[in-house]
């Protein structure tokens, strides 16, 4: 049965557990969207925490033949794949007489628990997007990995772009005529996810000037959902500001913001401002997690009911994955100057 964060909720059986997916669903607008297959089922007959599926290439082809001739034979296509099912969170020590102090709502417990739930969203959004095995093997592969050279990367260079980069800053896109001209790469983008983008994600600069030119096409709409989030739409896709990830005391951008050469062997040279976009469709024939059979959230206050000074508390995600069924329903467009 596949399920969401918002089934999982319904079927806690205690208030902390309730509790605490509540607040990963309102800290993460990503997370409460995707639909877990909760299919795969550890230890029982030689069964493993891998996930096999097949992802759709491309389509078979049709056309009209003339009377008396053949048709041009043509296959879809479709590749095979597996995932492996990994945990996801985090742990933290606290010694009892810490967890004493303070009101119960802000006390130090609460306020671990908080920031290790936002700690794990972010994380989970970064491999959504940057997700390699081969670079951790306990994370699963991401949407840039999985769009790099599909027929679903946008390519600027490949669509009658000669510098190989859209300058979509500010400064440039500051008259009608040019916000249309843009809009019109963004439409051609968003038709490459066959069934409608159900949300396109990208970093703070990116969506603000998303945002910027579906309020100038009168497509902009803004709304709140049932747990308070404000919404905003390009269309009937919900943009996405993805957050930073912080290590120590630097913030990066979940999707990044670089200097590239957008034009290769051209004579543009390095680029500075450049980042991608990222539209999906969720769903189990599209973009969907994966999770074992069970409970799909798990946490452990620190028990200070026995001996021992500091105790530990975790949340723990899963094991689960992420998997693109689809080609098709999922698409980035690269190269986009924001600054």
């Amino acid at each position: 049965m596949a399920i969401t964060l918002a089934d999982a909720q319904l079927n806690t059986q205690n208030d902390i557990d309730y509790a605490v997916i509540d607040q990963f669903r309102r800290s993460s607008w990503l997370m409460d969207q995707v639909t877990f297959d909760d299919c795969v089922t550890p230890g029982t007959a030689g069964a493993t925490l891998t996930y096999g599926y097949t992802r759709l290439i491309s389509a078979a082809p049709a056309a009209f033949r003339a009377i008396n001739s053949e048709y041009t034979s043509g296959q879809a296509k479709r590749q095979r794949y597996t995932t492996d099912l990994k945990p996801l969170g985090g742990s933290f020590d606290l010694d009892r007489v810490i967890a004493r102090l303070g009101d119960a709502r802000t006390n130090e417990t609460n306020f671990q628990m908080g920031e290790l739930i936002k700690s794990t969203d972010t994380k989970f959004a970064n491999e959504v997007v940057n997700g390699d095995v081969a670079v951790d093997a306990n994370g699963f592969d991401g949407l840039d990995k999985a769009l790099t050279g599909s027929t679903t990367e946008y390519l600027p260079i490949n669509n009658g772009v000669s510098t190989g980069y859209l300058d979509w800053s500010a400064n440039t896109v500051n008259t009608q005529d040019k916000a249309m001209g843009a809009l019109d790469v963004l439409d051609d983008f968003l038709s490459l996810v066959v069934g409608g983008a159900g949300a396109i994600m990208g970093n703070r600069k990116s969506i603000t000037r998303v945002r910027s030119l579906a309020r100038r096409s009168g497509y902009y709409t803004r709304s709140e959902d049932a747990l308070g989030r404000e919404i905003e739409r390009y269309g009937n896709a919900v943009l996405v500001d993805l957050g930073t990830t912080v290590s120590g005391t630097t913030e990066t951008d979940i999707v990044p913001i670089e200097t590239r050469d957008a034009d290769g062997a051209g004579a543009g040279g390095n680029i500075t401002g450049l980042t991608d976009l990222y539209a999906v469709r969720f769903g189990l024939d599209a973009f969907h997690g994966v999770a074992t059979v069970g409970q799909l959230l798990s946490t452990w206050l620190p028990d200070y009911q026995h001996a021992g000074a500091v105790k530990k508390g975790e949340v723990e995600l899963g094991p689960v994955s992420m998997v693109l069924k689809k080609t098709t329903a999922a698409a980035v467009l690269r190269n986009i100057k924001v600054q």
